[in-house]
This record gives C-alpha cells, structure tokens and sequence, in this order.
C-alpha cells in the first residue's frame, strides 16, 4: 500500500477517534436532558385541551397500581423501567439482566443529577390513580398495561425518586415542577396524554393547563 494512503488510514481513524471523544464530552455535560418523546407543542396542546372532557374528578374506590401491570419485558431481558434508564441517562452501563450498574441521569423536574439508578424513578407523567379517576377505571387490563408501559407518548420519564414521590398522583392544579422552565413541557406532555387515552381532566386542572400553556 502506498505510504500516503497509510498516512491517510491513520489520519482518518484519528480524525473519528477525536470525534467520538467529543461527543463523549459533550453528551457527559450536567446540563443532558431526559429524552422521553417529545411533546406535542403548546399551540396543539392548547387544542387538544379544548376537547377534552372536563368533569369532576371521579373515586380511587376499587383502584389499585396492581391493575395497572407494570414493568412489562420491552426486549430481552430489559422490562420497561430499565428501558427509560438507559434511554434517559448518559454513558448508561448495564448487566445481563440489563439492571443498570453505572451511568448519569439529570432530572428535569428539579435540575439534580444522579449517579446511582436506585435514586431514579421512573414517573408516569399522567399517574396511574389519575388516570383511574379520569376513565381508566372501565379499562380492560391490557388497556391499562399499554398506558403503564407506554414508551411512544411522552408518559415515562427518569426522576428524582423523592421528587417522583412528592408528586404522587397530584394533577398540576396542586403540582408542577420546581424547575419552572420545565412546566410548558411538562403540560403539553400532560395534555398530549390525556388526550390519546380519551380522559377527563377536572376544572381546576384545565385553568392550571391553560394558565401554564398561555404562557408558553
């Protein structure tokens, strides 16, 4: 082979070497977002809103997170939770049962960065009780397992547990993240949900939708 093509071989494997350093850098930066879905945008959001039906918020009687299967098997040995880890973290290093050993993830509901899985939880944006209140309770099982493991909506995210916890099953006339910058997002996530899934939404959650949306 003729040396220059020797130099040009070497020259183009370093070339890809320092590209892949890069982008090493820059997808380790603090700032790496959780990638669920995207969202529809406000403007949609606001229309889809529009439609939904509002009505007052029905009982958690009969309700339990046990009729809601979750976390299903996704591929392989990987079931739903540790599927949004690895898709939500950085440099994500997983076992043969795909538990997550190493990596970064960056909550966007409250800005902290965490190094170990077991301070992540996996919030479904819509919370499974909610969802009970606004029609999910005259769903078959298998209707309620695709809203519990749904990776196509923005529903699942990576979270700060604590953050995931305080949450619980409010609507966002009574929570929203503490990071306001991440609000708009937040609802138009919200209202896209609710609006594929047919459910209701009561009057003090769609001002609260509308308040965040307009604003978007």
């Amino acid at each position: 082979m003729p040396v220059g093509s020797i130099y040009a071989r070497r020259f183009a494997v370093l070339a890809t070497s320092a590209a892949l350093t890069l982008t090493g850098l820059l997808t380790t930066a603090p700032a790496a977002q959780a990638a669920m879905p995207t969202p529809v945008s406000a403007s949609t959001a606001r229309t889809y809103l529009a439609t939904l039906t509002v009505k007052a918020e029905g009982s958690t009687s009969g309700y339990s997170r046990d009729l809601f299967p979750h976390w299903i098997t996704q591929s392989g040995t990987c079931n739903t939770r540790e599927t949004v880890l690895k898709r939500d973290g950085v440099n994500v290093v997983t076992d043969s049962s795909c538990a997550a050993t190493s990596g970064s993830w960056y909550s966007p509901y409250d800005g902290a960065t965490w190094t170990l899985a077991s301070d992540i939880d996996i919030d479904h944006m819509v919370p499974l009780a909610e969802a009970w209140r606004s029609g999910a309770n005259t769903w078959t099982t298998a209707q309620r397992q695709a809203f519990a493991n749904d990776l196509t909506r923005p529903q699942l995210i990576a979270v700060t547990d604590n953050v995931n916890q305080a949450k619980g099953d409010l609507d966002p006339a009574k929570w929203l993240p503490s990071v306001t910058s991440y609000r708009c997002t937040y609802t138009r996530a919200w209202v896209q949900v609710k609006y594929h899934y047919n459910l209701s939404v009561d009057s003090a959650e769609k001002s609260a939708l509308q308040s965040v949306l307009n604003g978007c």
